[in-house]
């Protein structure tokens, strides 16, 4: 295990990362899922809260710093008409879905609830990233999710406590962002071996209706 003081770090990295795909956003280089972004920010607070009920301590520090970048990604995709990502019925769908385990973890008065909950609504509202990352690669960028993936493997290895509270969001958060990284490194990949021309503006890109 490392020194908990590496998870000041951790979080300064997920926010250099979290910046860097702002900017990326604000240039109209790469096009966030609206829903998602928004609801992450939500269910990442909640699990936030629950973690410094549940006395987890300084690793929550990441948590809300997770919190922080979605937020700045979310304002960020409002400030440039390039970064419109269409929303789908699926995508509404997904966001429903996210809003009902955040309204399950309202009525709940067990922390450890309400971050299974709280997982069960950041996944959910993940899941059109998802899908975009797979079929859109180009609307996407690996970089942030490298900076989140590192920031809570950091979280990983200072605990020396794995019980739920502690353990269970970063690990989450940990396999959805190696998740989304690999889809889009290797779409991107394969779709350049196939086509080429693949890297064309991302404004020729729309989702679909």
């Amino acid at each position: 295990m490392v020194n908990e003081n590496f998870i000041i770090l951790g979080a300064a990295i997920n926010l250099v990362g979290g910046l860097f795909y702002v900017r990326l956003t604000l240039l109209g280089k790469i096009k966030p899922n609206r829903l998602s972004w928004g609801l992450w920010t939500l269910a990442v607070l909640v699990v936030g809260i629950a973690q410094v009920k549940q006395g987890v301590g300084i690793q929550s520090l990441v948590t809300f710093a997770v919190a922080l970048s979605t937020l700045l990604v979310f304002v960020s995709s409002f400030l440039n008409k390039k970064a419109y990502w269409k929303l789908t019925r699926f995508d509404f769908f997904c966001g429903l879905l996210s809003v009902t385990g955040l309204i399950c973890w309202y009525f709940t008065k067990n922390p450890n609830l309400a971050i299974v909950f709280s997982i069960a609504a950041d996944l959910s509202a993940g899941i059109p990233t998802l899908i975009k990352s797979y079929k859109y690669p180009e609307t996407e960028n690996w970089s942030g999710y490298l900076a989140s993936l590192i920031s809570v493997g950091i979280v990983i290895l200072t605990l020396t406590n794995l019980n739920f509270a502690f353990f269970a969001f970063p690990f989450y958060i940990f396999c959805y962002d190696l998740t989304v990284l690999l889809l889009i490194k290797i779409r991107q990949k394969r779709l350049i071996s196939a086509n080429p021309q693949f890297n064309r503006p991302i404004e020729s890109h729309e989702s679909p209706n």
